[in-house]
């Protein structure tokens, strides 16, 4: 039996979350951010190196195993469930498949869990897409998504889709932060591509475009992005695609701690993995400071309805004597 629990739950008692398709626990790095006290963190994923990341940093999660398997009933009041589908069968830079794939059909499940747990706030990421499968979304989770650019609080493009019903959500100042800013300093960890291997260079706005084989593709695994300006988005590929043009027209790859910072993941949060692992993870992420940005929305709704909550008893302890007529 789930029991109902005050509007305050984040400021006084904790909260129990649901996190589905958790990947390396990134929302349980952004609620740690803001101080959100987590009483039991459900994690639904089965990746064995995502899972091995969580335990070594959050050794409390509680592990559920596959999506799929998880039932409401199980589990006690839910007070925040979150996701991120698997994206590949919505995605741009994927084959734009759609509800078909049996990876974007993962999407009702967190729609089922949504109606089984009742949870106070959900959220769910995924990439851009067509518009007919983002209204499909909408229509099954009744709200309209926001759109943000992890440009905006870090230092590689990353726009994202977020539906959730948190009050007041709204777009992220920029704080003007580029790749120089979280560059690592530790040289030794740079991993630098041969010349021999970065010819026929055309330098665009936002990077350095080689051509191996010199046929004009384009590939993005052949570009460098420049220091002063922001990086492209990680994805899976990372462990190859992610590098960058350093002052001396050398390119190299972007090393685990950048990696790290791009998503505004702590350093060294992935060296229980090897750096290909963490690569991979890293952009199959969240970008902490956007979950987190968005998450601080709920600790400020307490706060409003802690407020008012106090008022009215206030209010009820002042309220005067009506006076009788003799």
């Amino acid at each position: 039996m789930k029991n109902e629990r005050s509007n305050n739950i984040f400021l006084s008692e904790g909260i129990n979350v649901l996190s589905l398709f958790d990947g390396m626990s990134c929302g349980q790095i952004a609620l740690d951010k803001l101080g959100i006290k987590v009483n039991n963190y459900f994690a639904s994923e089965i990746d064995k190196h995502a899972i091995q990341v969580t335990k070594h940093n959050y050794p409390n999660t509680k592990h559920i195993g596959d999506v799929t398997k998880v039932k409401g009933d199980d589990l006690p009041k839910i007070d925040l469930l979150i996701g991120g589908s698997p994206c590949q069968g919505f995605s741009f830079a994927g084959k734009k498949l759609n509800f078909d794939d049996p990876r974007s059909k993962l999407f009702f499940e967190f729609v089922r869990l949504l109606e089984e747990t009742k949870p106070k706030y959900f959220l769910l990421e995924n990439v851009k897409m067509k518009k007919e499968y983002e209204k499909v979304i909408t229509e099954h989770l009744g709200v309209e998504p926001i759109l943000i650019n992890s440009a905006l609080l870090t230092a590689h493009n990353r726009p994202r889709l977020y539906w959730t019903n948190i009050p007041n959500v709204e777009q992220p100042n920029d704080n003007g932060i580029y790749f120089e800013q979280i560059r690592d300093l530790q040289i030794e960890n740079y991993e630098y591509i041969s010349d021999e291997k970065t010819i026929n260079r055309e330098y665009k706005k936002n990077y350095l475009q080689y051509d191996i084989n010199g046929k004009g593709h384009g590939s993005q695994d052949q570009r460098a992005y420049y220091l002063k300006g922001k990086h492209g988005c990680l994805d899976t590929g990372a462990s190859g695609k992610a590098k960058v043009l350093e002052n001396d027209g050398r390119v190299r790859k972007i090393t685990r701690n950048e990696a790290e910072r791009l998503q505004g993941v702590p350093d060294n949060y992935t060296t229980s993995v090897s750096k290909a692992q963490a690569l991979k993870m890293l952009g199959n992420g969240w970008t902490v400071d956007v979950i987190a940005h968005i998450f601080n929305q709920m600790a400020a709704q307490a706060d409003k309805e802690r407020g008012e909550e106090k008022n009215i008893i206030t209010a009820d302890m002042h309220e005067p004597s009506l006076k009788t007529g003799t």
